[in-house]
């Protein structure tokens, strides 16, 4: 279709709510969109490709044909809209992730013995679903959970209660056995209001009930039956003190995340019912290219909650969203009931927005940490590395280098090893800088990498300067030395090679303010893509130095500050020292401990304890 045939086709399109179709000349649908004025938002599509996107203008390049369908109100466009996009799934759509097959616990409420079972498939029915689930696992995980606590039937037979003996689930108190009309169509019921109740996040219901139940047969006698609900519900109860109370009151409502970038997307729901965190579920979102926070935002909302039958009274959101109005418009419709979309900016639901936020960027950042494990990806930033920084080969082996003190105070170093992208933690070293500079990184820095290269240096058959036998692995020579830095730490290491005569080993620092990386003998720093994987690898390198050598330096400030008074007493060795403190426990009880109490201890007589409380 020629530019001026769809341009006239925009312009003719009615100025009513509605949702258009966007075709490519062989009849695949590119992309679904929704209005509340179709004409005006198509022609927002005319001109020229520097005013668009560059999402728009590749989809604009290969849009050959358009189909629009009206509708009565701007909603039921929100509405036709998503089920448009689950049905088509367009390549230039922002949509859930494998939004087809998230599955759904259903029961089947319609029947008189309901089965409570997962399904894929939502139908216009009677039954009741909870869902859908973005992990098989946790639906899994919670079917088994409450057929633990609640005894429906887990099978798919006809119960007519004419059969002649139950099944094991019966004997292991997991099914109130109707087959054998050991259950009438009412006990069965109020088994399944149960399971509605506690699905519904109201815990609290179902305990009362139970209790009451138990305390009725304890008064007919039936011990065994009352046993039974009793452990039911210890079990309900175990699950309630997993739950955190977050709200005052009977407050139903569901928190949204969202953590982004350029590739991907993470979208966490925090569900609260009955004032208790009582789960979370995390979604993909594609298509994200070129959208902003808010629109991902809308577009969840529409897309997930048209999906799910019990939609909460209020949605709680980080950021405000376009067309506020009309998205809760849509919501009302499909509950039957007011909803309502919140951005909290104090309190408790604030706090509660926070948490959903810090999930998804954990989430988020597990996602891509995974991506960057796959062999493919390493490959891939391992070789970027090497065609970034113009190295003579692939760095299989790659060693990185921090340093880390308060004020001058118990530096320490540490190395990390990498070896075909993977952390390698038999090979990490620690280093105790013995030189005292005062503050001075870079001399703390060329004294670790002078000694760990020193190593490199020496010939396998010189005299061995270590007590026992040689370490082999200090032997291996990195394809890459990376320093936590930035120009003046590369200077300082420079340096040290050069003495060394080290010319084989490339060398690089990595800057965190701007995530600069700096080369010997090239003046300006190089710049990585932030979403490449040699950024991510080059990341993960300098994170964990940076973790390492904080770690080994808080074990050694931790030591020494404990153990240094102790260590300044005469007649006090590693021995003494170390039975004063399994004697007293910590260098304070000993300050408070007198000359008697000391003598008390193995090996410990009036001098030794003299000194010890001139010290003290």
């Amino acid at each position: 279709m020629t530019d001026t045939l769809l341009s006239n086709e925009f312009k003719t399109a009615p100025n009513k709510p509605g949702v258009y179709i966007m075709k490519s000349a062989d009849g695949h649908v590119l992309y679904v969109g929704k209005a509340s004025k179709l004409r005006s938002r198509l022609n927002s599509y005319l001109g020229t490709s520097r005013n668009k996107d560059p999402k728009t203008a590749a989809l604009m390049r290969l849009v050959e044909g358009l189909d629009y369908i009206v509708t009565s109100s701007p909603s039921e466009a929100l509405i036709l809209e998503s089920t448009l996009i689950k049905q088509y799934r367009p390549k230039y759509n922002v949509r859930l992730k494998d939004d087809k097959s998230y599955p759904y616990i259903k029961i089947t409420n319609s029947e008189d013995f309901p089965r409570v079972f997962i399904t894929r498939k939502v139908e216009n029915d009677a039954s009741l679903y909870f869902g859908p689930y973005a992990n098989p696992g946790s639906v899994r995980k919670t079917l088994k959970l409450i057929n633990r606590l609640f005894p429906y039937r887990s099978c798919d037979k006809i119960i007519t209660g004419k059969d002649d003996r139950p099944c094991l689930e019966y004997h292991l108190n997991r099914c109130i056995a109707p087959c054998i009309s050991a259950a009438s169509i009412g006990d069965y019921r109020n088994v399944i209001d149960q399971v509605i109740l506690f699905m519904e996040g109201k815990s609290d219901t179902v305990v009362n009930q139970l209790t009451k139940d138990m305390k009725n047969a304890a008064k007919e006698l039936a011990f065994e039956k009352a046993s039974i609900i009793r452990d039911q519900i210890e079990g309900i109860s175990q699950i309630q003190e997993k739950q955190k109370v977050v709200s005052a009151g009977n407050t139903n409502y569901d928190v949204i995340g969202i953590a982004k970038n350029d590739k991907d997307t993470r979208i966490v729901v925090l569900f609260v019912r009955s004032g208790k965190l009582i789960g979370k579920e995390q979604f993909s979102m594609i298509g994200i290219m070129g959208e902003s926070t808010p629109d991902l935002i809308s577009d969840f909302v529409i897309q997930y909650y048209s999906s799910v039958h019990q939609i909460p009274d209020l949605l709680l959101l980080p950021c405000p969203i376009s067309q506020k109005d009309i998205v809760e418009d849509m919501l009302t419709r499909s509950s039957n009931k007011r909803v309502k979309l919140n951005v909290p900016l104090r309190g408790p639901k604030f706090a509660m927005v926070q948490m959903a936020l810090d999930n998804a960027y954990v989430g988020l950042n597990k996602s891509t940490s995974k991506s960057l494990f796959s062999k493919e990806n390493l490959s891939a930033a391992m070789k970027s590395i090497k065609d970034k920084l113009d190295l003579p080969s692939i760095p299989y082996r790659i060693e990185c280098y921090d340093i880390s003190n308060i004020q001058g105070a118990v530096p320490v170093g540490s190395m990390v090893v990498f070896e075909n992208g993977l952390a390698k933690p038999s090979s990490y070293r620690k280093f105790n800088i013995r030189t005292k500079t005062g503050i001075d990184d870079y001399a703390m820095m060329k004294e670790m990498i002078e000694r760990r290269f020193k190593k490199i240096m020496d010939q396998p058959n010189s005299e061995n300067i270590y007590n026992g036998p040689r370490d082999q692995s200090w032997e291996n020579a990195p394809d890459l030395v990376v320093i936590d830095g930035g120009k003046g730490h590369l200077n300082a290491v420079s340096a040290v090679f050069d003495n060394l005569g080290i010319n084989t080993i490339s060398l690089a620092s990595l800057a965190k303010e701007n995530e600069e990386i700096f080369l010997r003998d090239k003046p300006d720093p190089i710049i990585l893509e932030k979403t490449s994987e040699a950024l991510y690898l080059m990341q993960r390198l300098r994170d964990e130095a940076h973790r390492f050598a904080i770690s080994h330096h808080r074990e050694r400030r931790n030591r020494i500050g404990t153990l240094s008074i102790l260590d300044t007493i005469p007649g006090i060795g590693p021995k003494r020292r170390n039975a004063l403190l399994r004697y007293f426990g910590s260098v304070a009880k000993i300050r408070e401990a007198s000359e008697s109490d000391i003598e008390k201890i193995p090996g410990f007589n009036s001098n030794v304890a003299k000194k010890i409380m001139e010290i003290f």
